[in-house]
């Protein structure tokens, strides 16, 4: 498979001797890919290392000044569309299995012609693995299916049966393919979702900036952080200045000055700024093994169902051979013991479900949905009760304005907002610049007020001149302090926007405070819909959780029709609330964010974490969004409560199938070739069922392949 990664734009925007940052666009949004683009960059001529930032759209690169230069590297990143063909993985049971298939299926349909001699010694070698297994089996398990079959296939190579025996190992082999194949690919599209997103920091070594790989950092290191960067480790800014976003730690999308002194914590996202952290706390190796374990173990995890499956099989095998000797002790032919041997129920019991279950957790992958095993699929199918964060989850964690209030009448409020976007629109990628720049768009006329030279002061604000006035736009501090303007006159205003919750932008002209905009963290546009659609599938209560005040919270679960609310709270009330639901009775599925919410994550029936999540909380949760989109956990919903329908089918299937054919098997109906190619046929079928069946939203747009 192949796939372009090209560029629609490149625009420098911080350019030192030996380093340059580039803010990019992809042409096709559904397929950026930024570790990709950063191993292209790589392969620039004089391009000597590269660090791409999702999170703020930009790709650093360090170059040779002797070879390339930042006016000729745009260019060569525009240009880049190499065709990468996505590693195959394959894997040595997906080898073996692949070639066991093919195996079986020459010598089924190429010993016909042979002498009979040759064709014992050929079916024998061909079922000699099967034998082997099935003596292992009983070594160490006792009489279990694959007893079963080897003892069926013995009795047809002893009868001079080759058919009947090379058609069963033929049947065998292609349900395993199918399983092993289903596997496989759910398998690598898992281990692919939750590599580590950040797997290199940058320290300094001996003066010099150096990129090194995650787990080597340790206590002491001084690891330099850039904008669009998350923090890797906790520690203390040793020198810099830097605004950082903290929605991951707090649960509230704000901006936090950090300067020399500030303590900062792993998962914060520096929005702007640049600081050297000393690493007093080392979390990424821990983050990473952890995340390693915690896949390996979701792949093996087993669901109630499938385990149940596999019992009941296991619990049938002596009933089985009962009935094959019980037929033989009836009727003297040996036929019927080897067809009844032939119609055990394992295998369909013990693939189907698995094969479910992978076949639901790869489609949901495919669709914008992690799950991380089959116990958390069965989990939330069962959950009844639905709690959400609110910060991130049901709102955007992106400010827009909501007030816009002039102090001078010369100035409407639709000109202040473009005022202050008019010198915002050079620093957009800041999210307070973005948020009043898109308001002055949507005021329709946008009117721009000619200006001089911006002035950017991080974690400030802006500054420039309008008609030989100075005007500034940015932060209380900023505008009080550092310019001067007395904001005594508006204090009960400006404490009113404050007292709701908001975040207010000031803005200085001339010297005097011309205005001020509120701005505020907004809804979901999916979000009213995705509840009215949980209510539609059987939620019985639907709750937020939310550190924000009281009146807020019951604004917002008015808004969304929520039947209950809890405001004002710390992490571990949360946590606290979640359990003290869960002892009531309720099985609860939580949707999070942030690193204050993984408590709750894991407290939870089923943890559910957002797109954006701190890795803390898309580690803790059973199931994470890979879109950012709430409408995400009815899709889930949907996928787990499809993918157990289909179970069901497929045991009842099973069941009253092999019933069916075990009963003519015992009566002497069926002879063992009709029989073999009748219970391996039905239970390939039986998966072909499970695997046709598209379990997730077609909808959903393909995010990845897993080859």
């Amino acid at each position: 498979m192949t796939q372009d990664f090209l560029l629609s734009r490149a625009e420098p925007v911080h350019c030192l001797p030996a380093r340059v940052r580039f803010r990019c666009a992809f042409r096709d949004a559904g397929q950026a890919d930024w570790p990709m683009l950063t191993a292209l960059a790589l392969g620039i001529d004089g391009v000597e290392n590269a660090r791409a930032s999702a999170h703020a759209r930009s790709l650093v690169l360090g170059f040779d000044p002797a070879v390339t230069d930042p006016a000729r590297i745009p260019e060569e990143l525009l240009s880049l569309g190499a065709q990468v063909a996505a590693a195959r993985g394959d894997s040595a049971p997906a080898h073996a299995a692949r070639t066991a298939l093919l195996t079986s299926a020459v010598v089924l349909f190429g010993i016909g012609w042979l002498p009979r001699a040759l064709q014992f010694g050929i079916s024998a070698v061909a079922a000699s693995s099967l034998f082997r297994e099935a003596g292992e089996d009983l070594a160490h398990e006792g009489i279990t299916s694959r007893v079963l079959e080897g003892f069926a296939v013995a009795i047809s190579l002893t009868r001079g049966d080759y058919a009947v025996a090379n058609t069963t190992g033929f049947l065998l082999s292609l349900g395993e393919y199918l399983s092993e194949t289903t596997a496989r690919r759910s398998d690598m599209l898992l281990r692919e979702l939750l590599r580590p997103a950040h797997p290199s920091v940058w320290v300094m070594q001996d003066g010099q900036e150096v990129e090194i790989p995650a787990d080597e950092v340790v206590i002491g290191d001084t690891v330099i952080v850039a904008a669009g960067a998350v923090l890797p480790v906790d520690g203390r800014v040793l020198s810099g200045l830097a605004s950082v976003n903290e929605a991951a730690l707090t649960g509230e999308a704000t901006l936090v000055e950090k300067k020399r002194g500030a303590k900062v914590l792993s998962g914060a996202l520096v929005q702007e700024g640049r600081i050297a952290v000393y690493a007093e706390s080392v979390g990424a190796g821990t983050v990473a093994a952890r995340i390693a374990e915690y896949v390996e173990r979701s792949l093996a995890a087993k669901g109630r169902m499938q385990l149940d499956s596999a019992q009941l099989a296991d619990q049938l095998v002596p009933t089985i051979l009962r009935v094959a000797t019980a037929s033989f002790l009836i009727s003297g032919d040996w036929r019927r013991p080897a067809s009844v041997l032939q119609a055990d129920y394992s295998c369909a019991l013990k693939l189907a479900t698995p094969i479910a279950f992978r076949s639901a957790m790869y489609g949901a992958g495919q669709s914008g949905i992690l799950i991380k095993g089959a116990d958390a699929l069965e989990r939330l199918a069962e959950a009844d009760t639905y709690v959400f964060d609110k910060t991130g989850t049901l709102t955007t964690g992106v400010l827009e304005v909501t007030d816009a209030i002039a102090f001078d009448a010369d100035f409407s409020p639709e000109d202040l907002i473009c005022l202050a976007a008019s010198v915002e629109e050079h620093y957009a990628f800041h999210p307070l610049a973005m948020a009043v720049v898109e308001a002055a768009r949507a005021t329709g006329h946008n009117k721009h007020f000619d200006h001089q030279e911006v002035e950017f002061i991080v974690a400030h604000g802006v500054a420039s001149s309008i008609d030989g006035k100075r005007i500034v736009v940015g932060s209380r501090h900023f505008v009080e302090d550092d310019e001067g303007i007395d904001c005594s006159a508006h204090r009960g205003m400006i404490d009113h926007l404050f007292d709701e919750g908001k975040t207010v932008l000031f803005v200085g002209f001339g010297g005097r405070l011309l205005g001020i905009i509120g701005l505020e963290d907004t809804l979901r546009p999916s979000a009213a819909a995705s509840i009215a659609r949980l209510r539609e599938l059987g939620g019985k209560r639907i709750l937020m959780l939310t550190g924000d005040r009281e009146d807020r919270a019951q604004e917002i679960a008015a808004a969304l029709g929520l039947d209950g609310y809890h405001a004002d709270l710390l992490p571990e009330d949360k946590a606290r609330i979640i359990e003290e639901l869960g002892r009531s009775g309720a099985r609860i599925a939580f949707v999070g964010d942030g690193i204050n919410d993984a408590p709750a994550l894991a407290r939870a029936y089923v943890g559910i974490a957002m797109n954006r999540g701190a890795d803390i909380a898309r580690l803790t949760a059973d199931i994470v969004f890979l879109e950012d989109d709430i409408a995400g956990i009815t899709d889930a919903v949907e996928i787990a409560r499809e993918v157990m329908d289909v179970i069901r089918v497929s045991f009842r299937l099973t069941i009253g199938l092999n019933t069916t054919i075990l009963a003519g098997a015992a009566l002497g109906l069926l002879s063992p070739l009709a029989t073999s190619v009748l219970h391996n046929g039905s239970t390939i079928a039986i998966l072909l069922n499970v695997l046709r069946r598209h379990i997730g939203p077609a909808q959903r747009p393909v995010l990845a392949s897993a080859g």
